[in-house]
């Protein structure tokens, strides 16, 4: 039972950093969940108050950041919420759509659609898409940061 347990933290530990970059996948969620499996199959016991706190509030300041920096990426470069909400469907849509290049086509394309939607010219619209795919990159980097630092922080308590 003890390398099955250890089996599927490992496996939520990377499915949790594969959702880093691809949205589909639970990410943050999986990594916590990871927490919780080896408490099941271990012990609770390893992790007392803090550590808990510490991953919790990690946990919400990925799901705040997530949104947030893609939203910032998209305003920077002169967008509005009509880009910020196409790239977000672009970004959930995009990979099914076009499964190689999706992740990064998706975005651009659903802040530049939104933009021309509400009436936005085309050159301010491309600039919007660039700010989603700016805002996209930017936020991979800072879950991939946050979801290795709850990972490191998980292996530095069973250590000490």
């Amino acid at each position: 039972m003890e390398i099955l347990g250890w089996i599927l933290v490992v496996a939520l530990f990377i499915v949790g950093m594969a959702g880093a970059i691809y949205p589909i996948l639970p990410g943050v969620l999986a990594i916590y969940a990871a927490f919780f499996v080896y408490g099941f199959f271990f012990s609770f016991g390893d992790f007392d108050v803090f550590f808990w706190i510490i991953q919790t509030i990690i946990l919400v300041v990925l799901f705040i950041a997530d949104y947030a920096v893609s939203a910032w990426g998209v305003k920077r470069f002169g967008g509005n919420r009509a880009s910020v909400v196409g790239s977000t469907i672009g970004l959930i849509f995009g990979p099914f759509i076009i499964p190689a290049f999706g992740l990064i086509i998706g975005p651009f394309a659903g802040a530049v659609i939104g933009e021309l939607i509400v009436g936005t010219e085309y050159k301010k619209a491309l600039k919007a898409g660039w700010g989603a795919v700016v805002g996209l990159f930017t936020s991979v980097v800072v879950k991939v940061i946050l979801q290795a630092v709850m990972i490191i922080l998980f292996v530095l308590w069973l250590v000490f």
